[in-house]
Parts: structure tokens; C-alpha cells; sequence
């Protein structure tokens, strides 16, 4: 006899496979009722912590019973409480990303729904889902820009790692970051060279939040906000371009546009630096794959290899200067406009 665990059976290897979308469902719940903030400070009983987060104690039991073999949670006598993985979904911990999870089953859940119109037609499955492009859809309501912001700044953050520790931006004084949100991103550029000025450039009802966020970080007054549409409006001048998970979001023709009217407003030698993720080649496994799949369900878009981004950038008139990876997922890629 061994006490070792034998593996299961294909069939119910697939129908844990097949669970998935419980689990990312139960996460919701998690994030969306904050147990895991609730849980920052101990351990606590079930019971105290339905009536903190207004939930039903038989339930919520079941739940957290669903997710601890996943590694969320711990029980312990009398209770349960949060592991690191479990403390992502709370507020406070710098790698939080419970805005993510929140944004995610709030707009991703049901339009990928779609992903077999994708996988038979090529087009994104959300729009045939929701009637319109998933952006357009999200635009509409306030309190979805909201998330999205919220949830793009703190998903950022995770996705970098020490990126912006590893990688140093090129000389130039004036930082664009074109279609940057709510600006989160270009306040930790600046606040690491003090030296530099910026802008954040998106649309308006997505960047109305950024001079909030640059006064918050005490850059205000090296930066502003502009808003326009990066396919129709002329984006502002700058020394070096930055566009942060922006470009996967499109098919090729549509980087190709926004490439091209960037190059159209940048000196000679202005600098582009995305970040993006670069797809790696072989069956290993990697965030870029799942990150691809969203893509191709949502928006269009799609991860790129090494060499697709060198033959993009080249076609918009750029050059591939460096590949700089940090210890998340997404590399910055840094292009000069020759």
C-alpha cells in the first residue's frame, strides 16, 4: 500500500477541467463580498464572517470549502483563514487584484459566451454577445470605466513585477502615455524620474479620473491629461511614447493605425516603449496563452511573438532597440522611429 495519490482517471480530469467556470465564479464572490479583507487581520470563524460580509453562513461555508484545496484559504480550529494566494482578492496588499477579478466576471463572464462564434468565424465573440465592440459597450457606463480603471491599475501592477525596477526608460524629457487610463502607470514613471514631464492620453470618459490620480501621487504638476481617440485624433507630441497592454487589444491593422498616428505626431528618434507580453513558442505553459484567448473572445486582439512584434513595429517605421523582461509577465519593448 502507498499513501501517495493516484492520479485520476482522463474523464475526471476533464470534468475538473471542466469546472472552471465555478471557480472563477467563486473568486467573484470572494472579491465582490470581500471575505479575503475581512480575513486580513486573523483567522476568523465562518459565522463572524457571513455577518461581517452580509452573507449567508451555510453558503459561504461551502464556498470557502470549495476553495481551499485551491490554495486560497486555510482552515484552522475554529475557523479559516487567508493564505497569500487568498490575500490578491483583498483590498490593501500591493499585489491586490481584486479590482481584476471584480471587472472581469462583471464584463468577461458572460460575453465569452461568444467564443465559438470566434472559433468559427474569426470575429470577437463578445460583440455578437453584446451587440457592439466590448469597448463601446463599457464605455456606455459609468460605473464599468470605473472598474476597468480600477482593475487595468491593479492588474498593471501584477503583471509588471519589478519591470519598471529592471527596465529605465531613454533619454527624453516628455513622457506620453498613450492610452493609459487613469494615468496610474505614468505616476510611477514620473515619481521615479523626477526629472521628466508627462501626459496620459485616452478617452475622455476613461482618463477623467487621471488628474486625481497624478495629484494623489504628487506629480501633477509635471503632468495633465488629454483626452481624444488614438485612431481619429492626433496624439500630443512627446520625446518617448509609452502604450502599456494596449496594443494586444487590437488585430494588426488596427496597431498598424495607432502606430502609424503616433509616428505621425513623433520627432525623428522618438522612442516607443510597449508593454506587452511576448508570446514564448513550444507547449510549455504561460499567462501570454490564457491572456491570448481573452483576446480572441473579446476584443480581437491577440499576444504576439518576439518576431511579430518585430515585423509590426517595423511596418508602423519603427526599429527594436531592446527586449527588457522583469519578473512578470509582460516585457518592455523598446523601438526607436526611424
Amino acid at each position: 500500500m502507498t499513501d501517495e495519490a493516484q492520479p485520476l482517471p482522463a474523464a475526471l480530469q476533464m470534468q475538473q477541467l471542466l469546472t472552471g467556470f465555478e471557480v472563477s465564479q467563486a473568486l467573484y464572490v470572494i472579491a465582490e463580498l470581500e471575505v479575503a479583507t475581512a480575513l486580513l487581520d486573523g483567522p476568523r470563524s465562518i459565522e463572524s464572517l457571513a455577518a461581517e460580509t452580509h452573507a449567508d453562513s451555510d453558503a459561504l461555508g461551502r464556498i470557502i470549502r470549495f476553495l481551499t484545496p485551491l490554495g486560497v484559504f486555510r482552515s484552522v480550529e475554529g475557523g479559516v483563514e487567508v493564505t497569500d494566494l487568498g490575500r490578491t482578492l483583498a483590498d490593501g496588499p500591493a499585489d491586490s487584484v481584486r479590482g481584476l477579478a471584480r471587472y472581469w466576471m462583471e464584463t468577461h463572464y458572460g460575453p465569452f459566451s461568444g467564443l465559438l462564434h470566434a472559433a468559427r468565424t474569426g470575429e470577437p465573440g463578445a460583440r455578437k454577445v453584446l451587440g457592439k465592440p466590448f469597448f463601446d459597450w463599457v464605455g456606455e457606463s459609468p460605473r464599468l470605466t470605473a472598474l476597468q480603471n480600477s482593475a487595468m491599475a491593479g492588474g498593471g501592477r501584477a503583471v509588471r513585477g519589478n519591470l519598471l525596477d529592471v527596465y529605465q526608460l531613454p533619454q527624453g524629457r516628455m513622457i506620453a502615455d498613450i492610452g493609459g487610463a487613469d494615468g496610474t502607470l505614468l505616476a510611477e514613471l514620473l515619481t521615479k524620474s523626477p526629472e521628466r514631464q508627462g501626459m496620459v492620453f485616452d478617452l475622455p470618459g476613461v482618463v477623467s479620473k487621471a488628474a486625481d490620480v497624478l495629484a494623489a501621487a504628487g506629480v501633477a504638476d509635471r503632468a495633465t491629461a488629454v483626452a481624444g481617440d488614438f485612431f481619429v485624433d492626433a496624439v500630443p507630441t512627446a520625446d518617448i511614447y509609452v502604450l502599456s497592454v494596449v496594443l494586444h487589444d487590437w488585430d494588426d491593422a488596427s496597431a498598424l493605425s495607432i502606430l502609424r498616428n503616433i509616428a505621425k505626431a513623433a520627432p525623428t528618434g522618438a522612442r516607443l516603449v510597449l508593454v506587452e507580453t511576448v508570446m514564448p513558442v513550444g507547449d510549455g505553459p504561460h499567462y501570454a496563452k490564457m491572456l491570448d484567448l481573452t483576446m480572441l473572445a473579446m476584443l480581437g486582439g491577440r499576444e504576439r511573438t518576439e518576431r511579430q512584434w518585430h515585423q509590426l513595429l517595423a511596418e508602423a517605421g519603427f526599429t527594436v532597440e531592446r527586449i527588457v523582461a522583469g519578473s512578470g509577465i509582460v516585457s518592455a519593448i523598446e523601438a526607436t522611429l526611424t
